[in-house]
């Protein structure tokens, strides 16, 4: 009578599949190549980031005219300030005092003078519209041809240079015009005159001083 059992002589010949650590050269081909392409995906990933500007924040300076990003969030830690909560024509419109800001995001000037908008931003909080606005969507030249252009229209009011501040009190005409590195209480005395608010304190003329190579603050005349 024969039963279930297996001869061991015959057992021990029977390949192990379960064994892990057993494969063809076949495999371990299979293994080193399937290494070798990953590896080459991960270097070709790497370099497009480097290539994309992915690292770009690492890299970010106020020195140069580099597109690095929000200015006002990598510059004056406030990224709340665009987009704008209101086009100056609706501001106009709802007799609002407005503070309009012409800049662009690679441009050094711009970078410096966005911890002078974040301060504006502070200071007046609601009181006032504070418009931050980009210039490349704007129509060169739109003071010269002012009579072509409706008051909304910001064209009409940027002089063609960055950064530059404009004004508006509540029946819509400019009290304030300044370009370049606007002093903030000479910004913050306009804004007053238009709103009848007084004077946030101290005064004095205000400035902007760099404390690392991303950052400024505005500082006032006294400090």
């Amino acid at each position: 009578m024969t039963t279930g059992t297996m001869d061991p002589s015959r057992q021990r010949d029977l390949p192990h599949t379960t064994d892990p650590n057993t494969f063809t050269p076949s495999h371990r081909t299979l293994r080193q190549s399937l290494r070798r392409t990953l590896g080459a995906v991960a270097a070709v990933l790497l370099f497009l980031a480097v290539g994309l500007g992915l690292g770009a924040p690492a890299q970010a300076s106020l020195e140069n005219n580099r597109y690095d990003g929000n200015i006002f969030a990598l510059y004056a830690g406030n990224g709340s300030l665009v987009p704008p909560r209101s086009s100056l024509e609706l501001a106009l419109q709802e007799h609002r005092v407005a503070v309009v800001v012409y800049y662009l995001d690679d441009s050094s000037v711009s970078k410096r003078f966005a911890p002078v908008v974040s301060e504006l931003q502070r200071v007046w909080g609601n009181s006032v519209e504070l418009i931050p606005l980009v210039t490349d969507p704007l129509r060169p030249g739109g003071k010269a041809g002012a009579g072509d252009l409706p008051s909304g229209d910001p064209s009409r009011y940027w002089s063609g240079l960055i950064p530059q501040v404009v004004v508006f009190d509540r029946d819509g005409q400019v009290v304030f015009d300044a370009n370049g590195q606007v002093e903030v209480d000479a910004i913050n005395g306009a804004v007053s005159q238009a709103t009848g608010l007084p004077l946030p304190a101290p005064s004095g003329l205000g400035s902007t001083r760099s404390f690392n190579e991303l950052n400024s603050e505005v500082v006032s005349g006294g400090r």
